[in-house]
């Protein structure tokens, strides 16, 4: 997720300082079913958050890099994914995050939530784990206990 290249000219280690930006907060919703993407981008719209979308794990990688390489850096402050998805899993994200230091709050969501998979992302450093179905208005809660909204 971070550069895997040497530190480099113009490029900054991760996290990033504050901008003190009065704008939203960034959320990167990666979910690999459209319906519920959906729901998850206008739930989190309606709370004051600016939304980015990934369909799958490749695209959530990208939309890190495209951040991070973009003009003006456009890093999320919050990623919220689904734990399976073609390409890379969620877990699979959250591990390769941490250990390039990244410390980014992560809310994976599952529908496969058994006890083996809350420990292990507990254990990467996941803020939390919601097992599906889950209420939108728990998520938007979590979202906001980790990252508030602008108002």
């Amino acid at each position: 997720m971070g550069p895997d290249e040497e530190q480099g000219a113009g490029v900054q280690p991760w996290p990033l300082p504050s901008t003190g930006r009065e704008q939203a907060p960034r959320v990167l919703v990666a979910e690999d079913q459209p319906e519920m993407r959906a729901l998850l981008h206008r739930a989190l719209k309606r709370r004051g958050y600016e939304v980015v979308e990934a369909e799958d794990g490749p695209g959530l990688v990208k939309a890190i890099i495209d951040g991070l390489l973009a003009d003006q850096t456009l890093v999320p402050d919050l990623i919220i994914t689904d734990v399976r998805m073609p390409g890379y899993s969620g877990l699979e994200v959250v591990a390769r995050l941490r250990r390039e230091g990244w410390t980014t709050p992560v809310i994976l969501i599952t529908a496969f939530g058994d006890a083996q998979l809350h420990r292990d992302a507990a254990q990467l450093g996941a803020a939390c784990v919601l097992d599906k179905p889950f209420a939108m208005e728990d998520l938007c809660a979590t979202a906001e206990a980790l990252v508030p909204p602008s108002r």
